[in-house]
């Protein structure tokens, strides 16, 4: 594992391979580093994004375990709905993820056969639960401190202090081998404060 404060940069003959995961904390500016990936002519696949086309997909699979509670009054899937019934409660949770996991696989794989040989990123609030973990040539794991991501969690999204805090502590268990010394040499931790991260990037080769 690297971690990366700014005075770091890659040594010379390190192979940081094609297939790039991203991942990071509630607010932690994963996808703004997305963005900058894509603003140099990178392809990212969201795994998010497809974790929507796949509840829609599943969506009878879905209403059939969790009841049309969860539909709003176009008849579609409420992500809104369904993300408060499974929160806090980790069978339901798992069933949901039993249902639409699998056809997110499907169309991140679909995807990354498509890049090939060429550099891709994989963004994922869940990286460690893609088909494609093992597969991936380098993780970057973005970090901020809690403050700072507190203060843009509440310019973003707009939520009540409480439920903000309540999303804290839902990652109080964020997969420890992300950040556990030396656990993986694929990953790269990156400390966000702010406009550096596309520097970081550039000086680790990245870009």
């Amino acid at each position: 594992m690297m971690w990366y404060n700014g005075g770091m940069t890659v040594s010379a003959g390190t192979q940081l391979g094609n297939l790039i995961g991203l991942t990071g904390l509630y607010c932690a500016g994963k996808n703004y580093a997305a963005r900058i990936f894509e603003r140099r002519g990178i392809p990212v696949f969201d795994v998010d994004k497809a974790g929507h086309e796949a509840i829609e997909t599943k969506k009878h699979e879905i209403t059939a375990r969790f009841g049309d509670g969860i539909l709003d009054e176009g008849g579609k899937i409420d992500r809104k709905k369904l993300g408060a019934h499974v929160f806090g409660k980790p069978e339901e949770l798992r069933a949901l993820e039993a249902i639409v996991h699998p056809e997110t696989n499907r169309i991140a794989n679909a995807w990354i056969r498509t890049h090939t040989g060429t550099q891709a990123v994989i963004n994922a609030a869940l990286l460690h639960k893609c088909d494609c973990f093992d597969r991936l040539d380098t993780i970057i794991v973005i970090r901020a401190p809690l403050p700072v991501r507190l203060w843009r969690a509440k310019k973003r999204d707009r939520l009540p202090l409480l439920q903000l805090i309540r999303r804290f502590v839902a990652q109080r268990t964020f997969p420890a081998q992300y950040f556990r010394k030396n656990a993986d040499s694929r990953i790269i931790v990156l400390e966000n404060f702010g406009s550096d991260i596309e520097k970081k990037l550039i000086s680790l080769g990245l870009l």
